[in-house]
């Protein structure tokens, strides 16, 4: 232990850190989680296997070829009864014995369409799942977008619940002097303490807010240490003014993932009922084969004999009656009313959320001109009563009251930069603009 805090502290005398500590940008962070997130490498799997589906042999295109092989041999005993003379002949051990070998190939040369439209659906399971893909990165970089500058905030707000200690000690040591000359009373003292021990107490539940975020930021970008020191390069919360409702409608209509997932749906159900009526059409199947047998007789008149060649058909067919079409027809017709119904639910359910953040986006920028201008009122209203307070002109409780108006109004300040950011992530992600943080 001894040689370690030795180590640490020869590191600090010649200003190296003890730890390493990375520093990142919003970008960084995000290239990071991209690349090493566990969920988004599950959903790249999981597209990867709707790319491996969608191939003409899965969709029934090709042709099966097998090749077979088989060994049988029969032991025997059989009795046997002359009719004319009634002499019985006894054989035992009788031991037969074939040999086969053949390669088959069948082939469904037309089934009503089936084929293609199968092909077709596969293709469309290939584009949702990178469609799904696209929505699962969204999602992650809104996440990653927001714990980031959930981070900036709680920084800031360390800071200012460090300058409020520093404030409380400077306004303790000033209360300690004076009670020591007999200018300030000990309840003046005393209030002075509770205050300073209330400012550190917040200080102290802060620096805990911000280890979470740093823990949940390191979740996020997949790393190996959850532990580690992080530091972001932003240290201020950067807030987009100027967002247009026409564009972002317009975005989310022509680009938002979740309405091309919908209309992905929607061509999904019209192939599955395409699929139920290629019922209504023959089937034409080919088959062919090459084959070779050997036989071996162990008391027939020939001892053994070999067969080999060619084989080959073609088979069509028509399902007349199958019982179930009827039904499946009409619930494949529901399921694209269904999707489309769900598509349109969708937009209306965007509109409303889209309407719903651009009002309180505005809101917030409002409350921040708003809150900006108080701040600069309470940071003049401040500055007049510590003159005051050093003057012996104010009480300690009425410079409490402005300290307190000044971290207020520093905290609201923070608190709507924060809210409008969170309201801009979600426009952006609303209207398919989300990876405009990784540029």
């Amino acid at each position: 232990m001894k040689k370690r805090l030795y180590i640490i502290s020869i590191l600090s005398a010649l200003g190296i850190p003890a730890q390493a500590q990375y520093t990142y940008t919003l970008r960084q962070c995000l290239e990071e989680g991209l690349a090493n997130n566990y969920s988004l490498r599950i959903t790249r799997n999981e597209e990867q296997i709707s790319k491996n589906n969608a191939t003409l042999g899965n969709a029934g295109y090709l042709p099966t070829v097998d090749l077979t092989a088989g060994y049988t041999g029969t032991n025997d005993n059989s009795n046997s009864e002359a009719r004319s003379t009634g002499e019985t002949t006894k054989t035992r051990g009788i031991y037969d014995q074939t040999l086969d070998a053949g390669i088959d190939l069948n082939w469904t040369i037309f089934d009503g369409f089936n084929i293609s439209t199968n092909y077709k659906q596969l293709k469309e399971m290939e584009r949702l799942g990178a469609t799904n893909t696209r929505i699962a990165i969204e999602d992650f970089i809104a996440n990653l977008t927001a714990e980031y500058y959930n981070y900036i905030q709680q920084e800031i707000r360390l800071k200012n619940f460090r300058y409020a200690v520093s404030l409380s000690r400077e306004r303790l040591r000033i209360v300690e002097e004076r009670y020591h000359i007999g200018n300030f009373s000990r309840l003046d003292y005393q209030q002075a303490t509770v205050d300073f021990n209330a400012d550190r107490a917040q200080y102290i539940k802060q620096r805990e807010l911000v280890h979470t975020s740093r823990i949940n930021l390191n979740e996020l970008m997949a790393a190996e240490d959850m532990d580690r020191p992080i530091k972001v390069k932003d240290s201020l919360i950067d807030v987009n003014e100027h967002l247009n409702f026409t564009e972002l409608w317009n975005g989310t209509l022509n680009t938002n993932a979740s309405l091309l997932q919908a209309d992905q749906n929607t061509t999904i159900a019209q192939l599955d009922y395409k699929k139920v009526l290629s019922r209504n059409y023959p089937y034409v199947r080919l088959n062919a084969g090459y084959g070779y047998t050997f036989n071996k007789y162990d008391v027939n008149a020939t001892r053994q004999r070999s067969n080999w060649g060619f084989s080959g058909g073609i088979t069509v067919g028509f399902n007349i009656f199958d019982g179930n079409r009827k039904r499946e027809k009409k619930n494949a017709s529901l399921a694209i009313r269904n999707a489309q119904l769900a598509r349109d639910e969708l937009e209306q359910g965007l509109r409303a959320d889209l309407s719903n953040l651009w009002q309180a986006y505005r809101n917030n920028i409002r409350l921040l001109n708003l809150e900006r201008q108080n701040l600069i009122s309470a940071k003049e209203n401040h500055e007049i009563a510590k003159e005051r307070y050093l003057l012996g002109d104010l009480s300690g409780i009425e410079m409490r009251e402005a300290q307190k108006s000044l971290l207020d109004a520093e905290e609201r300040i923070l608190s709507a930069e924060y809210d409008t950011k969170m309201c801009e992530i979600s426009l952006m992600q609303l209207s398919g603009k989300i990876t405009h943080y990784l540029k």
